[in-house]
């Protein structure tokens, strides 16, 4: 050290041999079910932390949202409203998620479905009630399910990744949707961007004194459709096989490019479905803002209910509770969008928790190499 020279040790510290993480060769069905909840409760928590740093009570603004959502028929019914697109967006990107593959595209496919039964309800209004009703259904499904076809047959031909092209296509449906009403079929009488309005027969039935209308009833059928499916059919059982191990799939003799493309445009489909009920359940018309956004709330929706059609369409109330609450929130001065800091903090939580279901973090005496 005197005058000699200095010699400086440096040793590298092995990370993993502190901490590793590894997939659990079972999922506890307890853990499968508390997490989930879990992870509201910590979303919950902070919401709660940053209504406080902005001095705001968070027992209030949380009892006032819950009051606007659930506090009256009235409300509740309006809730209902917000949770059927919801529901039927949640089990749209559910199928696709149960093969692993990722339709972000639910909000485009909505829209598309928006138009394609506009369509039909401006243009033929000479059929008859229960025709056209039927025919705009379809004209809905055909509309997200070609939107859905698109990526599907880019990712199974070309293996172009289904994240960037259903959420490309989102933005092309709605300015599509946008182009029409503000040009081709703005209602020449109106000031707004929207059409003319739907003939009372191409209306949606609804319960009466409310505005809860028959979209509901297409939700529950495609939950029930889709549990018969995921749980009772040869089809179904490819689709957990393929999402879980594309190889182990390949090596049984499924078909993952078919099953791609048939998933993707069932999935666009079902979402397509719910542009139809918006259009003819609730606004009567096309309309440039059909949707606040429900075509990516719904994977919110669909990760939290663990991809079960039927916790589908109980989580798609809760979530349609926050939309609606969100709206009693400017009351007191907040913005509604506060409802959709809670859903990224909902989704934040779940992805983590979804990490910790089905992975375990092992920790070591450590090392040095």
């Amino acid at each position: 050290m005197w005058g000699g020279e200095s010699v400086l040790v440096k040793e590298k510290v092995n990370l993993s041999n502190f901490i590793s993480v590894e997939k659990r060769a079972k999922v506890s069905k307890v853990s499968f079910l508390l997490i989930p909840l879990i992870s509201i409760a910590l979303a919950l928590l902070f919401g709660a932390i940053f209504l406080w740093a902005t001095g705001y009570s968070p027992m209030k603004i949380y009892m006032l949202m819950f009051t606007g959502s659930f506090g009256s028929f009235y409300n509740f019914s309006e809730t209902m409203v917000k949770a059927i697109p919801l529901m039927l967006t949640g089990l749209a990107v559910s199928l696709a998620f149960k093969m692993s593959l990722w339709n972000i595209g639910a909000e485009g496919q909505l829209y598309m479905g928006a138009f394609m039964a506009g369509g039909v309800g401006l243009f033929f209004p000479q059929l008859p009630a229960p025709v056209m009703l039927t025919c705009m259904v379809i004209a809905g499904f055909i509309g997200g399910a070609l939107w859905g076809l698109i990526p599907g047959i880019l990712k199974a031909l070309v293996g172009v990744n289904e994240t960037i092209t259903t959420l490309m296509l989102n933005y092309v449906a709605i300015l599509w949707v946008g182009y029409l009403v503000y040009g081709p079929w703005k209602d020449p009488n109106g000031f707004m961007p929207f059409t003319k309005g739907f003939e009372e027969y191409a209306l949606l039935p609804t319960l009466p004194g409310t505005r809860i209308h028959a979209g509901i009833t297409f939700a529950i059928i495609i939950a029930v459709v889709l549990y018969i499916i995921f749980k009772r059919t040869t089809w179904g059982y490819q689709i957990g096989v393929i999402g879980e191990s594309q190889k182990v799939a390949s090596y049984a003799g499924m078909s993952i490019k078919k099953n791609i493309v048939l998933v993707m445009l069932i999935s666009g489909g079902i979402a397509g479905i719910a542009g139809m009920a918006e259009v003819s359940g609730i606004i009567g018309r096309l309309q440039y803002n059909i949707s606040p956004g429900y075509g990516y709330t719904a994977i919110i929706v669909a990760w939290l209910s663990r991809l079960n059609p039927f916790v589908i369409i109980l989580v798609a109330i809760f979530f349609g509770g926050l939309l609606n609450g969100g709206y009693a929130l400017q009351i007191v001065g907040l913005p509604a969008v506060m409802v959709s800091m809670l859903q990224g903090a909902i989704l934040f939580f779940v992805l983590g928790g979804e990490m910790f279901t089905r992975y375990r973090i092992k920790l070591g005496r450590g090392g040095r190499n």
